[in-house]
C-alpha cells in the first residue's frame, strides 16, 4: 500500500513540474510574440496611463524603436537612446542627463520589461474569462521582482503591473500603432528648448 502510494505522490508531483514548465514555456512564446510587435527596428507609438508607485497618476504618450523611447506626459518629456536619458521637466525647465538602472527605465517606459524577461525571471500563465493572457514574473534579487502582465489576443500588451520595493505601478497601455521613427526623436535637442537648464548626473 506504501508503495503504491508513494508511486501515486510521485507521478502528481511530476505532473504539477510538467505543468509549470508548460506554462511557462507558454508564457515566453507570448511575450516573444508581444515583444515582436513593440521592439520593431522601424518604431512603435501608443497611448498609457500610470498609476500608484512614486509618478502617481499620469498619462500620455510614447514612442518605441528597438530599445529606445521617447515618453511624454503633460509634466515631463523623457528621451532613451539606449544608453543615455534626458529627463525634461517642463515646470522648472529643467533637463536631467543620466545613464538610468533598469527599474528606473522601468517606470518610464511600459515596454521596457520586454528585455528584461528573458533573463532570471520565472513565469507562469493563466488565461483570462475574455481569452486573454495573464502573465507573472517573478526574479529574486531584481530590483523589480514581481510583475504582472496582460496581453490580449492580438499579442498586445494591455497593462503591466509591476512591483519596486514594496511599492506597486499599474501601467494600462492602448492605441499601440507601427510608425518609423528616426533615431535623433530619442534624443534631447537643445536647440528644440533655448531656455532649459541641463544638469549633467552621470
Amino acid at each position: 500500500m506504501k508503495k503504491y502510494l508513494f508511486i501515486l505522490i510521485t507521478s502528481l508531483l511530476c505532473t504539477v513540474s510538467v505543468s509549470a514548465a508548460d506554462t511557462s514555456a507558454q508564457a515566453k512564446k507570448i511575450l516573444d510574440k508581444a515583444a515582436a510587435k513593440v521592439t520593431l527596428s522601424t518604431g512603435a507609438t501608443a497611448n498609457f496611463t500610470i498609476n500608484g508607485g512614486k509618478l502617481g497618476n499620469q498619462s500620455g504618450t510614447i514612442a518605441v524603436k528597438g530599445n529606445k523611447f521617447n515618453a511624454r506626459t503633460a509634466n515631463a518629456i523623457v528621451w532613451y537612446d539606449g544608453k543615455t536619458q534626458w529627463l525634461y521637466n517642463k515646470k522648472n525647465e529643467e533637463v536631467n542627463v543620466s545613464t538610468p538602472s533598469a527599474a528606473t527605465q522601468q517606470s518610464m517606459n511600459p515596454y521596457k520589461f520586454l528585455t528584461m524577461y528573458k533573463s532570471g525571471y520565472n513565469m507562469s500563465l493563466e488565461k483570462t474569462a475574455a481569452g486573454e493572457n495573464y502573465i507573472h514574473l517573478t526574479g529574486k534579487g531584481k530590483s523589480i521582482s514581481e510583475m504582472y502582465v496582460l496581453i490580449d489576443k492580438a499579442f498586445n500588451i494591455k497593462q503591466v503591473k509591476m512591483k519596486q520595493g514594496n511599492q506597486w505601478l499599474t501601467i494600462n497601455i492602448k492605441g499601440l500603432k507601427s510608425k518609423a521613427m528616426a533615431d535623433n526623436a530619442f534624443r534631447f535637442s537643445a536647440k528644440d528648448y533655448p531656455k532649459a537648464e541641463v544638469i549633467d548626473l552621470r
